[in-house]
């Protein structure tokens, strides 16, 4: 596959802003700046970050096994699949396909972009329907979005049937991994090299705890990371930002530990939802939170609401009729819960 014959014709020949770091590149030298109007003054941001943050992409390569040259930060995941849209589809003319129940930010994007989405529903064990998914593209498709583990389903798709679909599709498929620290499913990162056109994006806002810094991950061939480089914001990843993700990077052993009682929790609650009366089912959970269909999700909304507890109403989602979906807390957060709930 040639992935260039899938960029918009625009993007092909677009040259990037050269900002004053882009130029000169080293920041930490004994020298005197005075090339980028920036305040002379210390105050420890007076600096412009690093364009590139090299230091995050470095610590992150070691950690993935991959290339520095094969990931972008982004301001959170949703700037990565913005950009992503902004190189692959051309407005009014160009289609992404989507699999809901799914993450809603998939048709927000396409519409600001005028991207049309074409929606193929999963199965009743919300798995991808493989073959109608690729009779449903065309020529126009540009753009496959597969969210594994899903939300708000919480399950990871069959590795298999992600393999047909990057293999079949004649686009660029994009696998959001958010989750994935809490499968035991093995990251599509380690398939980079197999497939030109797959894309994986991943954040530091769910198993690291940094969802106030709004860091997302992208990896994919170094021919599509250079072209998302070429039209991203010259520094779209302020200093702050890039130290707290080193601080968070060089703690592996602390997000290990938050992630494992995470899973633990996880399991405990999923048994303790499963003997409510009014809980339907408790459905098999890849990520941090469990979706469980009851028998009224807006009125146990409702009176979790008044009972001081916020979980998220899924009823209005395609295929998730009366589901709550639970995120997975702390012990005395959950313990709480459970003890409302059978209140309730």
């Amino acid at each position: 596959m040639n992935i260039e014959n899938l960029l918009r014709d625009n993007i092909k020949t677009i040259k990037a802003y050269s900002s004053a770091r882009d130029e000169y590149k080293d920041a930490s030298s004994d020298m005197v700046f005075i090339d980028a109007n920036e305040n002379p003054f210390q105050t420890n941001v007076n600096r412009y970050p690093d364009p590139q943050q090299y230091k995050v992409k470095s610590k992150l390569a070691d950690i993935k096994g991959v290339k520095p040259s094969q990931i972008l930060l982004g301001n959170g995941s949703d700037e990565i699949l913005d950009l992503l849209f902004r190189a692959f589809c051309e407005p009014n003319q160009d289609n992404v396909i989507t699999l809901p129940p799914t993450y809603g930010m998939y048709s927000v994007l396409a519409d600001l972009n005028a991207v049309e989405v074409k929606t193929v529903l999963l199965d009743e064990n919300f798995e991808p329907e493989v073959e109608e998914i690729l009779i449903t593209q065309n020529n126009n498709s540009k753009i496959l979005l597969l969210c594994s583990p899903n939300n708000p389903t919480a399950n990871s798709f069959n590795a298999n049937k992600l393999e047909e679909l990057i293999i079949g599709f004649k686009g660029i498929v994009v696998i959001d991994e958010a989750y994935i620290d809490f499968s035991n499913q093995e990251s599509w990162v380690n398939r980079l090299d197999h497939f030109p056109n797959l894309v994986v994006t991943q954040t530091l806002s769910k198993a690291y705890g940094l969802a106030g810094i709004r860091l997302g991950v992208c990896y994919a061939s170094g021919f599509i990371i250079s072209i998302l480089n070429k039209i991203k914001p010259p520094y779209n990843i302020n200093q702050l930002t890039q130290n707290k993700a080193l601080e968070r990077l060089n703690d592996l052993d602390g997000v290990k530990q938050e992630v494992s009682s995470i899973l633990e929790q996880r399991s405990l609650l999923a048994k303790a939802l499963s003997q409510i009366p009014f809980i339907k089912e408790v459905y098999p959970s890849d990520a941090n939170f469990l979706l469980a269909k009851v028998d009224d999700a807006n009125q146990r909304y409702s009176q979790l609401i008044k009972s001081g507890i916020v979980v998220r109403n899924r009823t209005n989602q395609l295929l998730c009729d009366n589901c709550l979906r639970f995120t997975i807390g702390t012990e005395e957060e959950n313990k709480l819960l459970v003890k409302i709930l059978n209140q309730l």
